[in-house]
């Protein structure tokens, strides 16, 4: 099964971005995690799904909720995936 991590740079913490990318996550199917980086300014995921479903997920962490900002996104897609139960927000 693929795995990506993606990071998004932007208006993304304070504004609900986690909870966001978590509800999202879960309606795809896809398990991992989300959590703030100490930048300020990113958020960091790691999601493990089929690759169609990581796709629709990435195109809906650039749209981002309502109060949030995407400037930027970076996804690497990895060979290795760690397990995941379910997608949780991590701290």
């Amino acid at each position: 099964m693929p795995a990506i991590r993606i990071i998004v740079t932007g208006r993304v913490q304070g504004v609900g971005f986690r909870y966001f990318v978590q509800r999202s996550a879960e309606a795809l199917g896809v398990k991992g995690w989300v959590r703030n980086l100490h930048t300020g300014n990113q958020v960091e995921t790691y999601a493990e799904g089929d690759r169609a479903t990581l796709e629709r997920l990435i195109d809906q962490l650039r749209k981002g909720p309502a109060f949030g900002r995407v400037d930027d996104l970076h996804a690497v897609w990895l060979d290795d995936e760690k397990g995941c139960d379910s997608f949780q927000i991590t701290y």
